[in-house]
């Protein structure tokens, strides 16, 4: 153990002293940084099946359930929805073109407004989904603290040398601290374009080390590719040569973890289009805006009009948060951080897990809007006045192909 751990030293110092100080020239193996051969699987995690969810009322929803237990799902569809009949076509918009019957999952955070306080014992009879204003059935209900698979995703532009230090060394040590055995992380750093400096894994020591090559070089680019990172976390692709799976093909508790300005210079797609690719993914994000940080600390060297710049961006992101269920933290001060991922930490272990087959069955690609109502005492009556409920806002629903 000793002399593995001195060789990952060794590695790390090599690594420290070859890489490129951009994220273009930096270049990791299929194992991820520390290239242990059993980490090639990293880059397609093992894909949690969903527990079987229970018995249908109705054909129509017996046609529509989730694979039992042990079945392998078709790619793109998962626990978390939308759950497909047949393999997605997803357009240039991030659209998916698909038919059949879908679940849609939607993670659940409740918080007492009053205290902040996490609520972690509710049931699913404390819980009604409403879709486009016409109630649905939850299906499936999970609150067990399950496994996590998680990116960390943190931006490493030029913008970011004003609080390098602030910003980088704490995401270090909160996924080193967080991870747990069974959970699955990586870690994505992005500039003019993604680059995956540790692989899904559970070992603290790696991901640390994965944040610690940013924190002992430094930005080269002032780009900033956000939305075409998220396409790349979410969706999938290709990179320096390998495929890389998407989180949108894993079963079971995921999320994103980005901290970012919210800037983006030249991504692929557009804003409009990641919106849709994040919706439909069903994966929550939490977010740590530095935009308005990075703002208050250079305005008196920009134009007037880069103020709108910066207030753009932040919207970007705290739409993103909600939509997706996750939460938006806007950072002023670079001591916050700290504070901000002890929640988040908190956060994402204690999500509820609900699912529903929606009862309208247009496929016209249209937006659907979500509610999600809590009623904590059980007198038939919401308390949303008296608690915050996180929840995925909307999907776009999966559009027929015409048959010509």
């Amino acid at each position: 153990m000793a002399q593995r751990t001195g060789n990952l030293a060794l590695f790390m110092m090599l690594v420290a002293i070859l890489v490129a100080p951009s994220l273009v020239g930096l270049k990791v193996d299929g194992a991820g940084v520390i290239g242990a051969p059993n980490l090639q699987a990293g880059r397609k995690p093992p894909r949690r099946t969903a527990p079987p969810p229970p018995e249908a009322s109705s054909p129509s929803e017996k046609t529509g359930a989730p694979p039992q237990s042990g079945q392998v799902p078709p790619p793109g569809g998962d626990a978390r929805g939308p759950q497909r009949s047949n393999t997605p076509v997803i357009d240039a918009q991030g659209e998916i073109i698909t038919i059949g019957s879908q679940l849609v999952s939607v993670p659940v955070v409740v918080i007492e407004k009053k205290t902040g306080r996490l609520l972690t014992n509710l049931r699913k009879e404390n819980f009604s989904v409403v879709e486009d204003d016409i109630k649905q059935q939850v299906s499936t209900f999970s609150a067990e603290d399950s496994p996590i698979t998680l990116v960390l995703v943190l931006e490493y532009s030029r913008q970011v040398l004003y609080f390098r230090d602030e910003v980088i060394y704490p995401a270090g040590l909160f996924v080193s601290r967080f991870v747990k055995p069974k959970d699955f992380i990586a870690v994505v750093a992005y500039d003019m374009r993604p680059a995956v400096l540790s692989d899904f894994t559970d070992n603290s020591a790696q991901l640390r080390a994965a944040v610690n090559i940013l924190y002992r070089n430094m930005p080269a680019f002032s780009e900033s590719n956000l939305f075409s990172t998220l396409d790349f976390v979410l969706r999938g692709g290709m990179l320096d040569g390998l495929e890389y799976n998407g989180l949108n093909e894993v079963e079971g508790r995921t999320a994103i973890l980005l901290v970012s300005t919210g800037l983006d210079t030249f991504s692929r797609i557009n804003y409009d289009q990641a919106r849709k690719i994040v919706e439909n993914s069903g994966v929550p994000i939490y977010i740590i805006g530095i935009g308005q940080l990075l703002y208050l600390l250079i305005e008196n060297n920009l134009p007037p009009e880069a103020r709108l710049t910066y207030l753009q961006a932040r919207n970007a992101l705290s739409t993103s948060a909600g939509t997706s269920g996750g939460r938006f933290y806007d950072v002023r001060f670079q001591g916050e951080i700290p504070s901000v991922l002890e929640s988040i930490s908190a956060m994402m272990r204690h999500q509820y897990a609900l699912g529903y087959l929606p009862t309208n069955t247009r496929r016209e690609g249209k937006r659907r809007k979500i509610k999600v109502l809590v009623d904590v005492d059980g007198d038939a009556k919401p308390d949303n006045d008296k608690y915050e409920v996180q929840y995925r806002q909307s999907y776009v629903e999966p559009k027929e192909t015409k048959k010509k």
